[in-house]
């Protein structure tokens, strides 16, 4: 049977852009989904480096204006892989024009922002998601399962760090393209927005909300070159951030984030505690998921690393034979399935806009308990 297109439009070419387009070609290979995504447009600044985009992923036609492409009547998607300070009017202006909407995170640069966006697609009712990708590591997806099922019990602790190093030389400048994340004016923040939302996303996926934070951040280098305005400017992102939380569930939880960990490019993990058993994930081995259940017989009891490749393994059966292992651009993938798959049947795939607020919420109290000291409430 004929599946009936669904005509992407999207914003920004650069490394969302392309994991974003990647999954988009790649999901009707795999997975029997109602819909085949069409790249119908990519739309940028540049009409050059478009173009050059549009011919390499197979997109049909380039716009450098975002707003006519949202007017476009043969545009069902619009999904913003651009910087932060422009998914806010990006993100409404398509939602009250009826369509889609599939949004990079954070949602936007603050949970004020990030509100009225949620607004507008809920006051549209138009089908809504934000790439939170990590949820959709099979073997992340399995620990979800076995918390769901209980198989830990009751939650006591919960742990994570996202820790990389290329901002540290002080020579290196702030704004413009590949820079922009150092520049709060189009960040919004810099690793609490940007690593620990993916880390908040995923705890309270798995774990439940947040209620209250503690935090701390620090800018380790003052001022950089800024590469718009030519001049030395004030460094207004954090370079690190680390904070203890409350979860409704009365269990305690620690994350970090940095750009300042000396050997490590990407290094997020988490390890979840429980009454009866623990996880630990590294994103590093993400095909693995460690295990320790406190039930196992005494002489043989210790962690299990489990390899996530089995048919009966979230997502797996739609790859390759067990013990063939997937990446990080599967997630991706993944994610287009389950939003393609919701859209087909009238439900919702999660996270939407308003999960996606509630993170942001989380780490707009993160930057508010840096500033005042205090143990704030992460769900103003």
């Amino acid at each position: 049977m004929a599946k009936k297109p669904l005509n992407v439009g999207i914003v920004g070419y650069g490394f969302m852009g392309r994991t974003h387009s990647n999954a988009f070609s790649q999901v009707n290979h795999f997975f029997d989904v109602p819909y085949r995504p069409v790249l119908k447009a990519v739309c940028a600044r540049d009409a050059g480096k478009a173009k050059t985009f549009a011919e390499q992923w197979g997109y049909e036609s380039v716009e450098t204006d975002w707003r006519k492409l949202v007017e476009r009547k043969d545009i069902d998607v619009i999904d913003i892989a651009s910087p932060n300070d422009t998914h806010h009017d990006i993100a409404i202006a398509a939602a009250k024009a009826g369509k889609m909407v599939m949004c990079e995170k954070p949602l936007g640069r603050s949970a004020a922002e990030s509100l009225k966006m949620v607004e507008a697609v809920e006051k549209s009712k138009v089908p809504n998601m934000v790439w939170y990708n990590y949820r959709r590591v099979p073997a992340v997806t399995l620990a979800k399962q076995l918390i769901d099922e209980g198989k830990l019990g009751r939650i006591f602790h919960y742990r994570a760090k996202f820790l990389q190093d290329w901002t540290i030389s002080k020579d290196l400048p702030q704004g413009g393209q590949g820079l922009w994340r150092l520049d709060v004016d189009v960040a919004g923040s810099g690793v609490t927005g940007d690593l620990l939302a993916h880390c908040i996303d995923t705890a309270m996926w798995l774990n439940g909300g947040i209620t209250k934070v503690s935090g701390m951040t620090e800018t380790f280098i003052k001022e950089r070159h800024h590469n718009i305005t030519g001049k030395k400017e004030v460094v207004g992102i954090d370079d690190a951030s680390l904070f203890l939380a409350r979860f409704a569930n009365g269990s305690l939880a620690s994350f970090e984030a940095t750009r300042y960990a000396r050997g490590h490019k990407a290094l997020y993990t988490f390890e979840i505690n429980g009454e009866n058993a623990s996880i630990a994930w590294d994103l590093h081995d993400l095909h693995r998921l460690q295990y320790f259940d406190h039930r196992d017989e005494g002489r043989t009891r210790g962690w299990r690393s489990l390899h996530i490749t089995d048919g009966d393994h979230p997502y797996m059966d739609k790859w390759w034979v067990p013990g063939l292992q997937i990446g990080y651009e599967h997630t991706f993938i993944h994610q287009v399935a389950d939003f393609l798959d919701a859209v087909g049947g009238g439900k919702v795939a999660a996270p939407t806009f308003r999960d996606a607020l509630a993170t942001d919420r989380v780490t707009d109290a993160v930057l508010k308990s840096a500033r005042t000291g205090q143990w704030e409430n992460a769900n103003d």
